[in-house]
């Protein structure tokens, strides 16, 4: 059983940055693909930055790209998003995602284990 704990978010103003990290357990194969999605209240989730474990590249929303730089350390079993240059409308809680397999798609359904949250709120 796949778990994922988030951890970095906080309070910051607008221009400023933050790191999120996503420490992964329960799973010990290479196959695999890690993502990070965003909430804001009343909306619904979306994909923020994904990366397969298979030495393929990221991809990112519109709304990020340039600005989040999405990583992972295998070696430590973590999942991190670099966020930099922060705007209001990134305030949102932020959840890491995790699918046993490759292939996924920066969308909800394409995972199945997501942790609990982190607030990211920008002013």
């Amino acid at each position: 059983h796949v778990q994922l704990v988030e951890s970095g978010g906080g309070s910051v103003q607008a221009g400023g940055s933050l790191t999120l990290s996503c420490v992964y357990s329960g799973y010990n194969y290479k196959e695999s693909c890690m993502g990070w999605f965003r909430q804001s209240p009343g909306a619904k989730r979306e994909g923020v930055a994904r990366l397969p474990n298979d030495g393929r590249i990221a991809s990112y929303s519109d709304s990020v790209r340039g600005r989040f730089t999405i990583s992972r350390d295998n070696t430590n079993n973590t999942l991190y998003l670099r966020m930099v240059n922060l705007k209001p409308e990134d305030t949102a809680m932020y959840y890491c995602a995790f699918e046993a397999r490759f292939g996924c798609l920066l969308r909800v359904d394409s995972f199945s284990y997501w942790g609990q949250g982190t607030q990211v709120t920008v002013s």
